[in-house]
């Protein structure tokens, strides 16, 4: 996926390219996410799909739930869920930035003088 240490640095439409196909691989993650988070409060607490929505999306926003819990079913799920998007989280942001973090080290890399060659 990403260029060797001896291969010239990406152009930067190539890059950009590369950058906006990691935000669609983000974007998914997050959407797909939330969607679990959804579709879990609708099933165990019985919330409508907007609540349903308001909860899972201020938990996977690391805010915390918004309407309190009655079934323990749906405090399972929310603490589950909540762990679990925590660590969504992380993988969306790291997904987003490792082409930024891999050109940067590049960059420098092929900044460096070859002591093999010498």
């Amino acid at each position: 996926m990403f260029e060797k240490y001896h291969e010239p640095l990406l152009s930067r439409k190539e890059y950009v390219t590369r950058q906006i196909k990691h935000l669609f691989i983000s974007a998914a993650i997050i959407v797909s996410s939330l969607l679990i988070g959804i579709l879990g409060y609708h099933i165990t607490e019985g919330m409508s799909w907007l609540d349903s929505f308001v909860n899972a999306s201020m938990i996977l926003g690391g805010m915390g739930p918004v309407d309190a819990l009655h079934s323990s079913a749906g405090k399972f799920f929310a603490g589950c869920y909540a762990l679990f998007s925590g660590v969504v989280f992380l993988l969306g942001a790291a997904v987003l930035v490792a082409p930024v973090i891999h050109r940067f080290l590049h960059h420098f890399h092929l900044d460096e003088p070859d002591d093999e060659k010498g």
